[in-house]
């Protein structure tokens, strides 16, 4: 055992100046070591080391800087662990151990923000677009990052949700409020909820918080919330009526800037807009008049083939090929054309007076299917694979594995023709197809 050196007071360990190590009484083995300054005129580096037994050999151990660590504080530090080291504990190992302990539970310290960044991050390649990434991190920076973005995921609670999913909205132009979120953006909130529930998934899977979920609609928040379909009223896309239609196609094809032909292109294939602006040459195939699309432009992660019209087909061959550029509808940099520029059109031609009504591109969905179920006798399955839609349960879908392609093909030819004609406010004649007995 060391020598105990005589109990010096606070105010003698206090002139301590000298570099070195000194013995300063109280406990064997503690002693204030002095250090030089790393420049001249700083002052003195001195800090508390313990040196105790461990094993067959004497080791020192740091209890902290002088003075913010007292010399009563560090007497009282080397009392316990020289008690410690007598009882056999090797200190060091424990000290390691202590240490890492901690920082494993520093690195599950996360935040709601950090946690929502870091999925966002390993899912970007599932995001549909850069405006579907966009708007997933929007709503949670918008609503739930003012609320909980800061607490840690492992203290959010059923409460924490529900503070994000009714808080008060206000009107973005006037900043009246407009009701809580839950009840004023119903479909908004539901989405967010989706997404507060999957980052919160992620942060259990990663063991960054313990227990259920707290997000889960179902015995969790249905338990305080009314059912979205409750509450929520549908609205659908403006459409421009089926016997409008042909007219605006003939005010449509006067415009032969490359958003009027994009959407020249949506209104005879009847697909969604995104699969549109994306369409590569490389899809088309002319010789069997058939566009194909890959799963990735589609809104349901399927390949679509869709039959094209001879009148399509004239349509893609009046195209500029852009060098560089591998998109039937290019922006002016070459790039897909922006989701923007078919609205804008469509604007543009309500305010010439050329468009009358509240019709937008998606609506041309729906201006097709009604056609389809007012003016012919296609059957409704092939109208909704026309429009790119599941049909039927999963039992159907696993053993029905055609898409209805040539039978397609002659419903998009009547719809084609239907489309050349103007002011089709009478009766289109088509050629219906016949059930098989």
């Amino acid at each position: 055992m060391p020598k105990i050196a005589r109990s010096l007071s606070a105010i003698e360990v206090g002139r301590l100046k000298a570099v070195g190590w000194h013995a300063v009484g109280g406990v064997a083995g503690l002693l204030l070591q002095v250090r030089k300054p790393a420049c001249e005129g700083a002052p003195l580096p001195r800090s508390w080391i313990l040196r105790v037994l461990v094993g067959d050999k004497r080791r020192p151990f740091g209890l902290g800087p002088y003075p913010q660590v007292t010399l009563a504080d560090a007497r009282e530090q080397a009392r316990r662990l020289a008690a410690d080291a007598r009882q056999g504990i090797d200190l060091k190992i424990r000290k390691k151990s202590a240490r890492s302990a901690l920082l494993a539970a520093s690195a599950k310290n996360k935040t709601f923000i950090e946690c929502a960044e870091d999925y966002m991050a390993a899912h970007g390649s599932e995001y549909t677009s850069d405006k579907h990434r966009k708007q997933w991190a929007s709503t949670l920076v918008g609503y739930a990052y003012p609320i909980i973005g800061n607490m840690l995921v492992s203290d959010i609670s059923m409460r924490h949700v529900l503070d994000v999913l009714v808080q008060e909205v206000k009107h973005r132009a006037t900043g009246e409020s407009v009701g809580k979120l839950w009840y004023a953006r119903t479909e908004t909130a539901g989405r967010l909820q989706g997404r507060i529930k999957t980052v919160l998934d992620y942060a259990i899977v990663n063991e960054y918080r313990a227990g259920n979920n707290p997000a889960l609609w179902s015995g969790y928040l249905d338990t305080q919330l009314p059912a979205p379909n409750k509450i929520r009223t549908v609205v659908h896309h403006p459409c421009v009526p089926y016997v409008e239609v042909g007219d605006f196609m003939a005010k449509l094809r006067a415009n032969h800037c490359i958003s009027s032909k994009a959407l020249q292109m949506l209104v005879l294939t009847a697909v969604r807009s995104g699969s549109v602006r994306m369409a590569d040459w490389g899809e088309v195939d002319f010789h069997k008049m058939l566009w194909i699309i890959p799963a990735e432009h589609t809104k349901t992660k399927q390949e679509h083939r869709v039959p094209l019209s001879p009148q399509a087909v004239d349509l893609l061959q009046t195209l500029p090929r852009i060098a560089g550029s591998t998109k039937l509808f290019p922006s002016p940099r070459g790039k897909a054309l922006s989701d923007m520029a078919i609205s804008e059109l469509m604007r543009g031609m309500r305010e010439r007076g050329e468009l009358v009504g509240e019709g937008v591109p998606h609506g041309f969905r729906s201006t097709f299917r009604d056609w389809a179920a007012d003016m012919t006798a296609y059957p409704d399955e092939l109208r909704k694979v026309a429009s790119g839609h599941k049909v039927g349960d999963a039992v159907q879908q696993a053993y029905q594995r055609t898409d209805l392609l040539e039978k397609r093909r002659r419903l998009m030819i009547d719809w084609a023709n239907f489309l050349d004609r103007s002011g089709n406010q009478k009766v289109a004649t088509v050629s219906p197809i016949r059930r098989q007995k």
